[in-house]
């Protein structure tokens, strides 16, 4: 809000405007959070990975600890997921091309969720989480829809790419304790090589592959039949499918 004082001087009064203080510095970290938020759901929309890595930075200055992105970085190396482009360049190698950003959305959205950034949309129980990671590779060695998984595992914790049908998403389930791994679920949508690019083909987006656990990024992916033929090979074209 504005101030107005009035100052006098010997000959006449004058009003005059302050400007507005700046927003403290808890109001901008809020702020951020709520966008960051934004941009993991909706990527499309808010520029993909340039703005995950934009309001992170944001928030790790506004936090004091801008080393938390070397950190980050290294761990991401260390895995596997990291890649001079980002780790896009992880998921380009196992995923169909897709204009989306979701897989990396995820990746972000597990770092935000240890900071405390992340608002999920629900958590899963000790319990529940238990009984998702010890049967979700089992289950994943078939094909699936993105309606096999919610009515499986019930809705996610946090949905990367909205809910039309047509495209597609990331589904991410988290355990209360934000310190264990996300299981993620990769759905795709598209259509065959050659043939028109739009509408896809199926009313659902078709599961791909499913992630979670500590180790190397390769190791943490379990490929549904679909997933595995629809692996990039060399040569294959970047663009969006």
């Amino acid at each position: 809000m504005e101030q107005l004082i009035v100052v006098i001087t010997m000959r006449k009064t004058e009003c005059v405007t302050l400007p507005a203080p700046l927003a403290a510095a808890e109001e901008i970290h809020d702020h951020l959070v709520d966008q960051l938020n934004l941009a993991l759901r909706r990527p499309g929309m808010y520029g993909g990975e340039v703005a995950f890595r934009i309001l992170v930075d944001h928030l790790l200055f506004v936090g004091r600890q801008p080393e938390a992105w070397d950190q980050l970085k290294q761990s991401w190396e260390e895995q596997g997921l990291w890649t001079p482009i980002g780790p896009g360049g992880a998921f380009q190698d196992v995923f169909p091309a897709q204009g989306g950003c979701y897989e990396v959305a995820s990746a972000y959205a597990e770092f935000a969720r240890r900071r405390g950034w992340l608002k999920p949309d629900r958590v899963l129980t000790a319990e529940e989480y238990e009984s998702i990671t010890g049967r979700v590779r089992e289950w994943a060695a078939a094909d699936r829809t993105w309606a096999d998984v919610t009515a499986e595992f019930g809705p996610p914790s946090a949905l990367f790419g909205g809910n039309n049908p047509l495209y597609g998403k990331t589904l991410s389930y988290l355990s209360e304790d934000p310190q264990q791994s996300a299981v993620v679920f990769r759905l795709w949508n598209g259509s065959e090589p050659g043939t028109e690019p739009w509408p896809p083909e199926h009313a659902q987006p078709l599961l791909l592959a499913v992630r979670f656990g500590g180790g190397s990024f390769r190791g943490s992916l379990t490929f549904t039949p679909e997933g595995q033929r629809r692996k990039p090979t060399v040569g294959d074209p970047c663009l969006p499918q």
